[in-house]
């Protein structure tokens, strides 16, 4: 029997799920910037006054679980990534370590040519040693056919 949205939904959205810690690397950090192709001083040079990771940074972290432990089965092949999008809210310094929390934000439904969509929004939430928030990143999944 396949559960519904507004189950999925009641059940999981807001659940904090996992947590991580990670460490800003100067060295990372540099070269992710690079791989960007960020050209801004106060990103790819470590000697800057200024000196930050760049404002995607933390898209490259994921958590140890990407879904609850007791989430419905579903067949990943049928699993699409349908991006990530980022909030900024304050500068990442190199040696910073950072927790992130992951939680499920949102759970909807869609229907397009291919049949029914189910999306799911996996979201981190990254705050520094001092808890304060530095970056939210939003993960959206796509699960062609729904959970059934």
């Amino acid at each position: 029997m396949a559960i519904g949205v507004d189950e999925l939904r009641s059940r999981y959205v807001g659940m904090v799920f996992d947590s991580v810690e990670v460490q800003a690397l100067r060295d990372e950090m540099v070269g992710f910037a690079s791989a960007c192709g960020e050209t801004e001083p106060c990103y790819i040079d470590p000697d800057h006054e200024d000196f930050q990771a760049p404002v995607n940074f933390t898209t490259k972290y994921h958590g140890a679980r990407m879904l609850p432990d007791d989430f419905p089965e579903f067949d990943r092949r049928a699993m699409i990534d349908a991006g990530k999008a980022i909030t900024w809210h304050r500068p990442i310094r190199a040696g910073e370590t950072l927790t992130a929390r992951s939680q499920i934000y949102d759970i909807y439904e869609k229907t397009g040519r291919s049949g029914v969509m189910l999306f799911l929004v996996h979201r981190m939430e990254f705050t520094n040693e001092g808890g304060e928030l530095t970056s939210v990143v939003d993960w959206r999944l796509i699960l062609r056919g729904g959970l059934s």
